[in-house]
């Protein structure tokens, strides 16, 4: 008997939005982005493998943001880290061999938006100060963002990065505020990527293959409309 691919959605549960800072070199940059996150109205810090992100010079540009600081989730890797997420999506400089499709960080939003109700948490993937993400992490993320530069200024600060995307971000933040209509969140999607995972091994599509991961890319683009038609799909698919 093949288990059920549909999880009753949970009415009235926010959307969730965590940063993730990859082995951060520079204190005072963990700081800023915390100070950034909660200007712009995010809760959620997680760190892999960071420097001292209670240090003083962390304190200092976190201004009044101590209480992400502190209440920052902790890990040794990056499997651990988004172990319970539905979604990530690495931010990174165009023109990386790792992924086909860069999404600018000025329609990620709606990209979220449009697949919503099936969406508990998200995250979004940093990388270090000196080299960005290494490419087996950009493989391993469901999305990959880019943010929009003129060609003589090629990168941004990490905290700078974490700044414009939670700025993008924060109309999000609507959706939470007491009285304001949320629509229903369920794991329709961290259930297709499962399934659709199950099922291209058992066709001998295995992840690690640039096919398993181009076809996992371009899965996490689906709007909320089509998540419960390949959910039919993929029922079909195991019954045979």
């Amino acid at each position: 008997m093949q288990p059920s691919l549909w999880v009753e959605p949970v009415e009235n549960k926010p959307l969730e939005i965590h940063f993730i800072l990859y082995k951060p070199a520079v204190p005072g940059n963990v700081g800023a982005a915390a100070r950034a996150i909660k200007t712009m109205g995010f809760n959620h810090l997680r760190l892999i493998s960071p420097c001292d992100h209670l240090s003083d010079e962390a304190r200092m540009l976190a201004h009044a943001s101590h209480d992400i600081l502190e209440s920052a989730l902790l890990f040794d890797d990056f499997t651990s880290a988004v172990a319970d997420l539905d979604l990530v999506i690495c931010t990174t400089a165009k023109g990386r061999s790792a992924k086909h499709d860069y999404h600018s960080s000025r329609s990620i939003r709606e990209q979220l938006e449009n697949k919503r109700e099936h969406l508990l948490k998200v995250g979004f993937l940093f990388g270090t100060e000196e080299s960005g993400l290494p490419n087996a992490l950009i493989l391993q993320s469901d999305m990959a963002m880019s943010i929009p530069m003129a060609g003589s200024y090629p990168s941004l600060n990490l905290a700078q990065s974490v700044m414009v995307t939670a700025y993008e971000l924060s109309p999000l933040n609507a959706l939470e505020k007491p009285g304001a209509p949320i629509s229903k969140s369920g794991e329709g999607w961290l259930t297709l990527k499962r399934q659709t995972a199950q099922v291209l091994n058992d066709a001998g599509i295995l992840e690690g293959t640039p096919l398993y991961h181009r076809i996992m890319e371009r899965m996490a683009t689906l709007s909320a409309n089509d998540i419960p038609l390949f959910l039919s799909v993929i029922s079909r698919i195991q019954k045979k």
